[in-house]
């Protein structure tokens, strides 16, 4: 049987959202797991791996340097990199499956990862709201990893993705962001409770809200936000007497003073705040403005948007908590109201 070179089995897939050097990292690693890498063997050059793999130096030096931080890699100076004769660590092995990247998500992924340090491997994937592609990489990435960290959002479908997750080990299994109904077993969970948590970051921003006399919430078609968000918003416009409306497109829906807008996409936040530039109103005095989801940007915009918001940073921490105790607790990350001058 033919022995594969070593740089055969570094792979680095395209279409992946985990960073080059990590790949190259988590390929080495699935190596010395596998046994296709054993101690003393000596790995290919940075030169080699720039050629081989088309990336650049710079790549293949992270890559590196991650390796010799968790213990795995070793080097001489002109003789190149290698597998030291000792015992090497084992490395947990981590499927990281997010429904999209936007500058929120990026938080909950920069803070799991920092949480985590280098001592773990990471396989990162994206499947932008799909649950095709959702279903086709859980499917073919059933490898024997330590942990299936995973966020399930989708435009359609999702109710059967319950099915798809139930065929991954419980105790492997993180859900991340949202509950999702049929799970079976024990696993972890760290997620938001919409109704209630929208319900009650309204209910802070009464005083604020109390110069209105109606709510409008934009909720497109294709969102993947859970409808639980707007059992929560009707209720609280019910329960304190504020006019309200329901807006699939806000494209052509009139404008008026007194009226507050909750956006959950920033492409309609965007478009809101142009239409009411383009009607010289006044943002915080004739028109209110609400988004979700907090981003550093928002602090800036008109003097500061009001956002309702769950902290991404703790729920990315938690989930590695999770990952690091081998637990199956399930831990809620409730809303928090960010009062600003657009209300």
């Amino acid at each position: 049987m033919k022995v594969p070179r070593l740089i055969d089995l570094i792979v680095i897939d395209e279409y992946s959202a985990t960073p080059k050097y990590l790949q190259l990292a988590n390929s080495i690693l699935k190596g010395l797991e596998n046994g296709q890498i054993k101690p003393a063997d000596v790995l290919p050059s940075i030169n080699e791996l720039s050629f081989e793999l088309d990336i650049s130096r710079d790549t293949a030096e992270k890559g590196y340097r991650y390796l010799k931080k968790a213990g795995v890699l070793g080097s001489v100076p002109g003789k190149g990199y290698f597998i030291p004769d000792s015992e090497v660590p084992a490395i947990p092995r981590i499927f990281l499956l997010f429904n999209k990247l936007s500058a929120h998500k990026k938080i909950v992924y920069d803070a799991f990862m920092a949480a985590l340090g280098n001592q773990v491997a990471v396989d990162f994937y994206i499947y932008n709201n799909d649950y095709a592609l959702f279903k086709k990489l859980l499917t073919n990435k059933r490898e024997d990893y330590s942990y299936y960290v995973i966020i399930p959002h989708f435009t359609e479908r999702g109710e059967k993705a319950n099915a798809i997750i139930n065929t991954l080990p419980k105790d492997k299994l993180v859900i991340l962001d949202k509950k999702v109904d049929g799970i079976t077993g024990d696993f972890g969970a760290v997620y938001e409770n919409f109704e209630e948590d929208i319900y009650n970051a309204l209910r802070e921003a009464r005083p604020a809200l109390s110069k209105y006399h109606t709510l409008k919430i934009i909720f497109p078609d294709d969102c993947y936000i859970p409808s639980e968000l707007l059992t929560g918003f009707t209720r609280f416009c019910q329960d304190y007497a504020f006019s309200y409306k329901i807006l699939h497109d806000a494209a052509d829906e009139p404008i008026d003073t007194g009226e507050v807008y909750i956006t959950l996409m920033e492409d309609d936040l965007v478009k809101l705040i142009e239409r009411i530039n383009a009607l010289s109103l006044t943002v915080g005095e004739q028109v209110g403005v609400i988004s979700y989801n907090e981003t550093p940007l928002k602090r800036i915009i008109l003097n500061g948007i009001t956002t309702i918001s769950t902290d991404f940073q703790k729920m990315g921490e938690l989930a590695a908590q999770l990952v690091l105790e081998r637990s199956v607790a399930h831990m809620e990350v409730p809303f928090r109201l960010r009062l600003r001058a657009s209300l």
